[in-house]
């Protein structure tokens, strides 16, 4: 495995390596974190480490929004990531996309506007994780605010989101 170096990439092909590299996402976000994943079945979220992560980074004062298509998979298997939207529903949101956009296969996560992993494709392992690199950040960040604008919150804490 490659590791990402200050203002480089590292790519990735194996789970170990993508989880590897959300990890050094989670810690190095302050402000914001933005991540897309058809169902974030891939994503480690319900693991004690990453809610370790997230709850730290929320703790700080962080912002985390999550879109997907849809939110069984974290329904189902990530009671830990539930609890975590339940205990800091202030500074969460989670979007469920329209059915129009269920075609986007890619997934990504975002950091404060610096830092960016993506996977090429949801079926696969394979992906780039860009380290301090703003320039990098761009598209997926267009990429994501047009997603986002296009979603519809999900994943409320309560039936009235309260």
């Amino acid at each position: 495995m490659q590791e990402p170096t200050k203002e480089g990439s590292a790519r990735f092909d194996t789970r170990a390596e993508l989880e590897t590299h959300l990890r050094a996402c989670l810690a190095a976000a302050h402000v914001t974190l933005d991540l897309f994943d058809p169902d974030f079945a891939v994503f480690p979220l319900g693991s004690i480490e990453t809610d370790t992560l997230l709850r730290a980074f929320l703790g700080r004062g962080g912002m985390l929004r999550l879109a997907m298509h849809l939110p069984a998979h974290i329904e189902r298997h990530y009671p830990r990531l539930l609890r975590l939207l339940r205990d800091y529903s202030h500074a969460v949101e989670c979007r469920a996309t329209p059915k129009a956009l269920h075609n986007l296969t890619d997934s990504f996560c975002i950091v404060d506007n610096r830092h960016v992993l993506r996977r090429f494709h949801s079926d696969h392992m394979r992906g780039e994780m860009a380290f301090d690199a703003p320039g990098a950040v761009d598209v997926p960040r267009h990429r994501f605010e047009a997603i986002w604008a296009e979603s519809r919150p999900v994943l409320q804490p309560t039936t009235t989101g309260l």
